[in-house]
């Protein structure tokens, strides 16, 4: 009895699995779509370059398992007025372009290292001190890493 059970099950399965074949003879699109995590990291991007951050490189951490988000984008600026213009147009601008908001951001008071979390992307803002102390590339210099400066 089991084993008729089984078979039928796996008999049905197998069924409608068949039209899914289907998917392999299409005909595939050469224009790539960009998905909500690759928007908002091209806004990042653009966000601190329009405030002149400067030194902006990308960690790719999805080969990582340990890591606690798929891409770290670090930038650094040379005052804590230019930290704050930074992190406050890259919230305005993923909001403006991305309608997302950060899940949480730290730092905004010290002014020193923000971070602005929006889970799968972080973003560390930080002073040329704190980022010479804390070596975050060299943390996870496991990672793809990839600059992002202007010329």
């Amino acid at each position: 009895m089991y084993w008729q059970v089984q078979l039928f099950i796996n008999t049905k399965f197998v069924s409608l699995l068949a039209p899914l074949s289907v998917l392999n003879t299409r005909k595939k699109s050469s224009v790539t779509k960009l998905n909500k995590n690759s928007k908002i990291f091209k806004t990042i991007i653009k966000a601190i370059e329009d405030k002149k951050g400067e030194k902006i490189i990308s960690l790719d951490l999805r080969k990582i398992p340990e890591a606690v988000a798929d891409f770290f984008i670090v930038c650094e600026a040379s005052n804590t007025t230019q930290i704050k213009a930074i992190s406050d147009y890259v919230e305005h601008l993923v909001k403006e372009v991305c309608d997302d908001l950060p899940y949480k951001h730290e730092g905004k008071q010290a002014l020193q290292w923000v971070l602005i979390d929006y889970v799968n992307i972080v973003v560390h803002i930080m002073h040329p001190e704190a980022r010479k102390f804390y070596r975050l590339e060299e943390m996870w210099s496991d990672a793809d890493t990839q600059g992002h400066d202007q010329e």
